[in-house]
């Protein structure tokens, strides 16, 4: 059996009346760019988030990047994050002139370890950027005291946690500003890439709505150099299609992780992820630990299955930041994870029988 890490046909399929019919309405109505699609869905997103705002960019990325500079964070400034993140968390830091300090991870939940984050706190330091790494949020509570005792700003990366909740609350929702990435792999997934801001900020929404449109107070007239980053109206169709789906999709991949840790709980050599009981994970990723990961992979992929490593490099270790003069063993947990980790096929229309078979191949190699 052939088995993918993510099939985006099979969603497609079960929703592709309902999307061609609003794509083509687009088509017809010839509006590309900040349309009534790009309005009603940063509406509906800050709705579905329980915040006031929403911005639509045109990547996770750039959410990122335009909350700092929105925050007037720049040069001379630290922004505190974990490393075992996609790099465009820490990449956003860098592009507006910060310096990215790095805290280790917890060992059960892969976020950023809230006990380490206050001796890293300099007459420097601007804010944190907690990233909801794989779905499951960051212990939130514990990272607005440190905020709130040092003035700092908080910025959730929420980019794979669409739908998460802390404490019954939507992340997002939990700090100044929130960022979404729509990359098509995501919970919520375009057919091409989108990103949203979210907040209950009114100044941070105008401000990023400027940054995303060259600064413009209306068209022609530019406060301020700002950059082209905006969610197409295409996209926005389609996600408002989908933003329907997402609470029955997130639970289905819940149901896919419960069944994945039943069936590997008695497996030797195997760690499965651990869910908070203060939390809503929504398994962007499911990943599991192992040791000879890469034979385990390697295994896998001969018997059709595909998997993931995220991330096989810690950004502390990456050429890119080699000028931050980090070196192994500064962050021990999160570079021994990072031999060890895999991520298993997870999406909304996996089957019980896909799973099944995944966990044979892995009892069979064990």
């Amino acid at each position: 059996m052939n088995v993918p890490f993510v099939d985006l046909k099979r969603q497609y399929d079960s929703i592709k009346d309902e999307v061609n019919t609003k794509i083509n309405k687009v088509l017809q109505n010839t509006h590309f760019i900040l349309g009534e699609n790009s309005d009603a869905f940063e509406k509906e997103f800050a709705n579905y988030c329980g915040v006031k705002y929403g911005v639509g960019v045109a990547s996770g990325s750039d959410a990122l990047t335009l909350n700092l500079k929105a925050l007037g964070i720049g040069k001379g400034d630290e922004v505190i994050t974990a490393p075992n993140t996609f790099i465009a968390t820490v990449d956003a830091i860098s592009r507006n002139g910060a310096k990215p300090v790095f805290v280790d991870i917890d060992p059960e939940t892969y976020n950023i370890d809230v006990a380490e984050i206050e001796e890293k706190i300099t007459d420097k330091t601007k804010a944190i950027i907690p990233v909801h790494l794989y779905g499951q949020p960051a212990d939130m509570d514990e990272i607005i005291k440190i905020a709130k005792k040092y003035d700092l700003k908080i910025i959730e990366d929420a980019c794979q946690a669409h739908g998460a909740e802390y404490k019954g609350k939507k992340v997002g929702s939990l700090s100044d500003v929130g960022c979404f990435s729509f990359y098509p792999a995501k919970n919520l997934g375009a057919y091409g890439d989108g990103g949203m801001v979210v907040t209950n900020n009114e100044q941070i929404a105008e401000r990023i709505k400027m940054l995303r449109n060259y600064g413009q107070s209306k068209k022609y007239y530019h406060d301020f150099i700002g950059y082209n980053s905006r969610l197409d109206e295409i996209q926005a169709a389609v996600l408002r299609v989908k933003l329907r789906y997402l609470d029955e999709w997130n639970d289905k991949r819940r149901e896919h992780a419960k069944l994945y840790n039943e069936l590997l709980e008695n497996v030797s050599g195997i760690e499965t992820p651990t869910e908070k009981e203060f939390v809503k994970h929504v398994y962007h990723l499911y990943v599991i630990r192992c040791k000879n990961r890469n034979e385990l992979q390697n295994y896998l992929s001969s018997k059709g299955v595909s998997t993931g490593i995220h991330y096989p490099i810690p950004v502390h270790l990456q050429k890119a930041y080699k000028h931050l003069e980090y070196k192994e063993g500064d962050f021990p947990i999160t570079e021994k994870y990072a031999k060890e980790i895999l991520s298993l096929p997870m999406f909304p229309e996996l089957t019980d029988e896909e799973i099944e078979a995944v966990v044979g191949l892995i009892r069979s190699h064990r």
